[in-house]
């Protein structure tokens, strides 16, 4: 995955923004036509399209208002890496799915399809391309020679500031919904996909949102309106047209007046060594506990490894399983997960997704149906390399559980030993 080069482009697109502004300056104005919004500031014209990422509507908006406005520059809410992502079509088949579970780059990625798996679907309900707006907004710009400027910020910024900032209980919320979400077939007409370009409508959705992870809604939302603000406000030229989810447009009305800090915005917080501290010490705790009672009662320190065995291999090989692991997969979880979990440096997912990739070798035409594949709950269980990151994820899972619950056994235990 690429790294964030602040000031000039950015990736995966997450929609939403808040609240309207009223603000007037003597130097600045804002009109509001039909999705569209203009903006005088400092003597640049900026005129901000809002847009439903699966509308064919919206996609023949942004070819009238770029043909008709001839601007200097065209700002698009992509980024260096989501940008390659839509206008290179051979990129899956440059994946290592090796590297990727290495690089422990599985969740990001299928977290990734996860998300892009929504607008696919509608996208592929209504016969257009996802995101064919901002493929449009780059057909315009090239064909009237404007400067095309990729205005988001890199999405594993952002992913690493909202994971940094939801805490634990956050996280699994959030890990939970996103697994649910695969199995959401929901289907809308066009005429609700077009009012899903409604501000206010938009507000109202956004507001459930940030009630169930309000969390979320800084890095997620209001960074995110901060940092397109000021890389359209930046965009060379007198008039500039900025192509944008409908969603962030309440809130760049009220940011594009003020200055920010691109490379504050860009900093990925640094990790806490507390986390890290107390990954080390459960499973110190755990060992001298058994080791304890080993040394009070051996029949009682036998229990206890029995069950810490019995509950990380098992509830591990249930994720593989679920998974649709291969037989070996589901081994190899069994095996691993009892000793990894004594190990913050391992994870019994990886083991698992090796042994799967190794086992069931992703071929370029997997990599090829990808996207395709991704839209359905059986394509991604049917398709080998989203069948691997659910290998590693749901593995890694169990043996999260299984820790949890093994752990609880072998105090239990213990207790009940020095009791006796």
């Amino acid at each position: 995955m690429m790294e964030e080069q602040t000031g000039s482009e950015q990736e995966i697109p997450v929609e939403d923004s808040l609240e309207n502004s009223n603000e007037e300056k003597s130097e600045e104005s804002v009109k509001v036509e039909e999705n569209i919004t203009r903006i005088n500031i400092e003597g640049k014209e900026i005129i901000l399209i809002g847009t439903a990422h699966v509308s064919r509507e919206s996609a023949k908006q942004v070819k009238e208002v770029i043909e008709a406005e001839q601007p200097d520059a065209v700002c698009i809410e992509l980024d260096r890496q989501r940008y390659q992502s839509v206008t290179d079509k051979n990129r899956w088949q440059k994946m290592d799915i090796f590297k990727i579970i290495k690089e422990k780059k599985t969740t990001v990625l299928l977290v990734n399809l996860v998300i892009s798996s929504f607008q696919n679907r509608l996208a592929k309900q209504f016969g257009i391309k996802p995101g064919q707006e901002m493929i449009q907004g780059i057909e315009s710009a090239k064909e009237i020679g404007a400067k095309l400027v990729l205005a988001d910020r890199n999405i594993q910024t952002t992913f690493s500031r909202v994971w940094h900032g939801i805490g634990i209980k956050g996280k699994l919320s959030l890990m939970v919904q996103i697994l649910f979400s695969i199995f959401n077939d929901e289907s809308i007409s066009e005429i609700e996909l077009e009012k899903m370009k409604s501000q206010d409508m938009l507000n109202a959705m956004l507001q459930d949102f940030t009630e169930h992870f309000p969390k979320l809604k800084k890095p997620l939302i209001d960074e995110r309106d901060q940092y397109l603000s000021q890389k359209i406000k930046d965009a060379p030229g007198d008039k500039v047209v900025a192509i944008l989810g409908a969603a962030h447009i309440p809130g760049i009305k009220i940011e594009i007046h003020k200055e920010h800090d691109l490379k504050e915005l860009s900093k990925v917080p640094k990790k806490s060594k507390t986390p890290g501290k107390i990954a080390w010490a459960i499973p110190i705790i755990i060992i001298g506990i058994i080791l304890y009672t080993f040394y009070m009662n051996f029949s009682a320190g036998v229990s206890q490894t029995i069950s810490w065995i019995i509950w990380n291999g098992g509830l591990s090989a249930i994720g593989a399983i679920i998974a649709l692991g291969h037989p070996l997969t589901i081994l190899t979880a069994i095996v691993v997960a009892p000793i990894s979990s004594l190990n913050p440096l391992l994870a019994a997912g990886w083991f698992a997704g090796f042994t799967e990739a190794y086992l069931r070798r992703p071929s370029v035409v997997d990599f090829e149906k990808l996207s395709e594949d991704a839209v359905s709950v059986k394509g991604f269980w049917k398709n080998k390399v989203t069948r691997i990151l659910l290998v590693v994820t749901l593995t890694n899972l169990g043996s999260t559980l299984g820790t949890v619950i093994g752990g609880a056994e072998v105090i239990r235990v213990f207790i009940q030993t020095i009791t006796q």
